[in-house]
């Protein structure tokens, strides 16, 4: 596991200032990879990473090249088949010097080419250059739990694993993306290709960039399958994914240091645990998080299953003080970031940094088995829908538009009035149009120019138009909320105590299954995740797998209700955030008066523009008081 950056240019410059920048990229990245560091330099190119040791401690260092000098990497990221692979390059001819999987990736791409992506099974985000073209590649993995920037322009690329280290680059762009903010405010986070500083760009995942004479090209070199074709019944279909979890966890479990796993009792992150278990000789280290807000708090079904498979457990409760941490976590995720969750996630990274420096965690079972409620057909919506009446969404539409707002009934008659697309992105979204067209000044509002960030995640059901509604909701998410909000949160909050996670979950094999099996066998009625709990029917107790669904949930409402409400007349209500132009200050006063006198609950929104207006401190007020001394 590493951080990584560099620079490359058409133009030959001079060595040394390069090699500045770059020494300097890689300091800004330092908690990626505290172990050790390394450079590669020529005239046109410079490559630098941080390392976190993990596998082959002694002879791991980077860059790395092959037998004859032509191609560097830089690589941060797991590759879990590299023996298999290794192997099968040794006997094409190849000569490997150490027993890292990076020298895999330099050998494989000798002799397949970019082909060599189709055959790496891992986390990974990676540069590789080649000193005979002058091409620049950089590869993301597939469902993109490692990240990586760039920004491209005159002839000239940097990248690296996080913003602030690109931002060290005098050249980098810092203008703010006004598209991207609207995002963000439509989806707690921004567009999974671009990011909120306009010219700085997210490789989006499962893509290869090539850079030749400062030509961009960026292409995907993976998909999900397009058929769910899976052809076996209910019992082979749980044998195949256990065998493939079973196969996952086990190449997961791959370390030369210590390694232990997240805990949160609920299914996933309990199969991941088991598993382990079953894999291993000595009791497996596991790490939980809890509130003392009983609705909150899960605890003790983590001690259940820490009990059940003898695990050397260890428990933190985060209490309302946490906010005072917010300033760290916004220096981390270098974008506004709005899911509150990141506070526990924060934590537990924390306490599980003592002990270990690799862990496993369940993410990624909510969007390939239907973990979310919102999979689920709500019955009052479903009755609407079974209605013969013609007009009918007119009418409602007509009728939530005049709907006294005192009354109950008028969300509903808005929500049963939409297209089922408009409505799913309803339940993800946080303002709506009609309440971003409240919320924004009319100059940013003009600035927009009626772009909407609801308009373009609605393009994105287009391309699944063939399979069950089920299943579209599914990979929508798999392809948007996974690896922005929640791949991007535990990445950056375990990286940020320089702690490697791992997601087995998402292992291709266990993806690629799971994406053949029709919706039917994810959601079997109301029960979901159905076939994952088939699965592990005999490895977890019943009261874990059938429990209800418990989300990584914060009481910041709770807090915001005691000694957190000071952090409004800090942030929200203050000069410096009024001045900034985005949003009507009198729209801002409403949500924060109707959360303080319990009109209605505005937390999670509240919370998204305390994140955004400690952002902008951080990284706009900043970096230009700094650019002007």
């Amino acid at each position: 596991m590493c951080g990584i950056a560099g620079v490359v240019s058409s133009e030959a410059g001079p060595r040394e200032a390069r090699s500045d920048l770059v020494r300097a990229m890689c300091a800004a990245i330092r908690h990626r990879g505290p172990d050790d560091e390394g450079f590669y330099l020529d005239d046109h190119a410079a490559l630098g990473m941080r390392r976190l040791s993990i596998i082959d401690l002694t002879t791991g260092q980077q860059p790395m090249t092959g037998e004859d000098g032509r191609f560097w990497l830089v690589f941060n990221g797991e590759i879990y088949n590299y023996r298999e692979l290794a192997a099968e390059l040794r006997s094409c001819g190849h000569t490997l010097r150490t027993s890292s999987d990076t020298e895999v990736i330099v050998h494989a791409w000798e002799e397949w080419g970019e082909g060599a992506l189709q055959r790496l099974h891992g986390m990974f985000g990676f540069a590789l250059w080649d000193t005979g073209t002058r091409t620049l590649w950089l590869a993301r993995d597939r469902p993109g739990i490692k990240p990586l920037h760039y920004h491209a322009s005159g002839g000239r690329l940097a990248f690296a694993s996080e913003i602030k280290s690109l931002l060290v680059d005098p050249d980098a762009p810092r203008e703010l993306d006004e598209e991207a903010l609207d995002h963000y405010c439509s989806f707690l986070y921004t567009p999974p290709d671009r990011s909120i500083l306009a010219g700085i760009r997210k490789l989006p995942p499962g893509h290869v960039l090539r850079w030749r004479d400062g030509q961009v090209n960026v292409q995907r070199y993976w998909d999900l399958p397009e058929a769910e074709d899976f052809r076996g019944d209910e019992r082979e279909a749980a044998g195949a994914l256990r065998a493939a979890l079973r196969s996952a966890v086990r190449s997961h479990m791959i370390s030369d240091v210590p390694l232990g796993a997240f805990l949160s009792g609920g299914v996933d992150s309990s199969v991941i645990v088991g598993l382990m278990a079953e894999a291993s000789s000595r009791p497996v280290r596991t790490f939980s998080i809890g509130f003392e807000e009983a609705g909150y708090n899960e605890l003790p079904y983590a001690r259940q299953v820490a009990e059940r498979f003898g695990t050397e457990h260890h428990e933190f409760v985060v209490r309302p003080d946490a906010v005072a941490i917010v300033d760290r976590l916004v220096h981390h995720f270098d974008e506004p970031f709005g899911d509150s969750s990141a506070i526990p996630t924060w934590y537990v990274s924390e306490i599980a940094r003592r002990h270990v420096t690799v862990v496993l965690s369940g993410d990624g079972g909510d969007e390939l088995f239907g973990g979310y409620e919102r999979y689920l057909p709500h019955p009052r919506v479903e009755a609407f829908d079974r209605w013969k009446i013609p007009g009918k969404q007119s009418v409602a539409r007509v009728a939530g538009r005049h709907w006294p707002r005192r009354l109950r009934g008028r969300a509903f008659l808005r929500h049963v009035a939409l297209d089922r697309e408009s409505r799913y992105l309803e339940d993800v979204g946080f303002f709506r149009p009609d309440e971003k067209a409240a919320l924004y000044s009319g100059e940013f509002a003009t600035r927009l120019q009626g772009r909407d960030a609801f308009a373009g995640m609605r393009a994105r059901f287009e391309r699944e138009r063939h399979l069950s509604w089920a299943s579209q909701m599914m990979r929508f998410d798999f392809h948007t909320y996974l690896p922005e909000d929640v791949l991007t949160k535990v990445d950056r909050m375990s990286m940020a105590h320089s702690i490697e996670s791992r997601v087995p979950l998402l292992d291709t094999g266990v993806i690629e299954l799971a994406a053949r099996f029709p919706a039917s066998l994810r959601i079997a009625g109301k029960r979901q995740k159905h076939v994952l709990k088939e699965s592990v029917a005999d490895l977890l107790p019943a009261s874990i797998l059938d429990r209800p669904k418990h989300g990584f949930g914060v009481p910041v409402g709770t807090w915001f209700g005691g000694g957190l409400r000071e952090l409004f007349a800090d942030t929200l209500l203050s000069a410096r955030a009024r001045q900034r132009g985005f949003f009507r200050p009198a729209a801002v006063d409403a949500l924060v008066a109707e959360h303080l006198e319990g009109r209605r609950d505005h937390t999670l929104r509240l919370w998204l523009l305390v994140v955004l207006e400690l952002w902008q401190r951080e990284y706009v007020d900043r970096l230009a008081g700094a650019r002007a001394a």
